[in-house]
């Protein structure tokens, strides 16, 4: 490989994860939750009236639309390439926070926060991953992916302590105003460096390509089509175990400030920043210990540890008062557990079904996401307004982790024999042939 084109690579993966350092201010939204109910609380001319079963509506709603505009955005990226797929997501972004600067509307922040920001995220999201992978061999799938996607699980550590600051110094409308340029501008700047690899590029030649087809057989995988894709099984299992994984994981992001925050007062946003910290470092791990022992057991061990996690939490989050130590910590596993999947599934993507049309299926696969976020969040507020604490929203979600892992160690030990199988009918077929091979000149000479 040239030094120029490795140059490129890297910079494309840089761009990437400097899209999503932006995008990432999803997950900081638990900060702005807070200005909300209070504002709600206190009352008054230009307060916030809502509900505050439906406090986190537009949260829940922009999860859904993130996962669901990744399917026109992944083909907008597969047609016309990521960078200015790239650009309509920041540019979303960007009127989505516009609008919410103007108004303390529900139905306002429900189409600013929840469609605009949401959408926007989807074809930010979906253009930054693609052609970071379509430059690196498969063996690198998972390390790539960790590092491009660990931008957006890092975007808190540097966003909770800015709103922060600025909510107190200039009000929440400010604070959405600055959001809105700064965004727009990151977005777009960084979009102008993806690319994806000139035609007929593979990893720097033929030697790579040969070196490629002899340590990793996901190489070899054809490109499937989306509608081939829908009609697998594994799609449907895969789907399932996403929906779980992020479902729970997106529970804890989007109320993490209000649970610190009875035992950490006004520095509840560093539980905010430190889970970043945890998610981001979950991206990369996962990321590259999927490159080594596989993506199936690297994903089940994942889920099982957040099952725990999810348990554990139940008596630390109903104490009164609650450790801001032991809420801390948790979070960060949450945090760490939950952004394994954004790492794992895309590669998981390009295993099994290509790169040709890796926007759309990813896209589709997205969309587990997005239903996970949109209703295991709306269930936990719905839960934690029934009973006043968290206590069942975490037993349903660690009981449901379970079971996801579960059906992944059941599907790799599926996925196992049927390989022994095939190598065994294959050897058998190798033996027929090797022995006919033998045979052959004594069944001439007789004929």
């Amino acid at each position: 490989m040239s030094l120029s084109l490795k140059s490129k690579g890297w910079s494309v993966v840089l761009a990437g994860t400097g899209i999503n350092l932006a995008l990432g201010v999803l997950y900081t939204w638990s900060i702005f939750k807070g200005a909300i109910s209070d504002s709600i609380k206190q009352g008054g001319v230009g307060s916030f009236q809502w509900d505050l079963a439906s406090i986190n509506d537009p949260y829940a709603l922009c999860c859904l639309m993130f996962a669901f505009s990744m399917i026109p955005a992944g083909k907008c990226q597969d047609r016309i390439g990521p960078r200015f797929t790239a650009m309509i997501g920041g540019l979303l972004v960007g009127a989505g926070f516009f609008l919410l600067s103007m108004t303390t509307s529900y139905w306002m922040w429900v189409l600013g926060f929840g469609v605009l920001v949401g959408t926007g995220l989807g074809f930010g999201y979906s253009s930054a991953t693609p052609p970071a992978l379509k430059w690196f061999p498969p063996a690198k799938t998972g390390l790539v992916a960790g590092i491009v996607v660990s931008g957006f699980g890092l975007a808190p550590v540097y966003i909770a302590p800015l709103a922060t600051y600025l909510m107190k110094t200039g009000g929440l409308q400010w604070t959405m105003l600055f959001f809105a340029v700064a965004f727009a501008l990151v977005v777009s700047l960084f979009s102008q460096l993806l690319a994806n690899p000139p035609a007929g590029y593979l990893f720097g030649g033929n030697a790579a390509k040969a070196q490629a087809a002899k340590t990793a057989p996901a190489a070899q995988i054809k490109d499937v089509a989306p509608s081939n894709m829908l009609k697998s099984g594994a799609f449907y299992l895969l789907w399932t175990v996403f929906f779980i994984g992020a479902g729970a994981g997106l529970m804890v992001i989007g109320s993490i400030a209000g649970m610190a925050k009875q035992s950490m007062g006004e520095l509840a946003f560093l539980a905010v920043a430190i889970l970043a910290v945890g998610n981001a470092a979950g991206r990369i791990v996962a990321g590259i210990l999927s490159d080594r022992i596989g993506r199936t057991l690297t994903l089940s061990l994942m889920l099982m540890f957040q099952a725990v996690l999810m348990f554990i939490a139940i008596p630390v989050v109903s104490a009164q008062p609650s450790s801001a130590l032991l809420v801390v910590l948790i979070a960060t596993g949450i945090g760490f557990n939950y952004g394994t999947n954004l790492a794992l599934f895309p590669a998981i993507t390009k295993d099994n079904w290509g790169l040709k049309n890796f926007g759309v299926n990813y896209g589709l696969l997205m969309t587990a996401w997005g239903m996970g976020g949109f209703v295991l969040g709306r269930a936990s507020e719905m839960m934690k307004a029934a009973t006043g604490n968290f206590v069942m929203s975490f037993g349903v979600a660690g009981t449901l982790l379970a079971i996801a892992a579960v059906l992944m160690l059941v599907k790799d030990l599926i996925n196992q024999m049927v390989q022994a199988r095939v190598k065994a009918e294959l050897a058998r077929l190798a033996e027929e042939a090797a022995l006919a091979a033998a045979l052959q000149p004594a069944l001439d000479q007789v004929a």
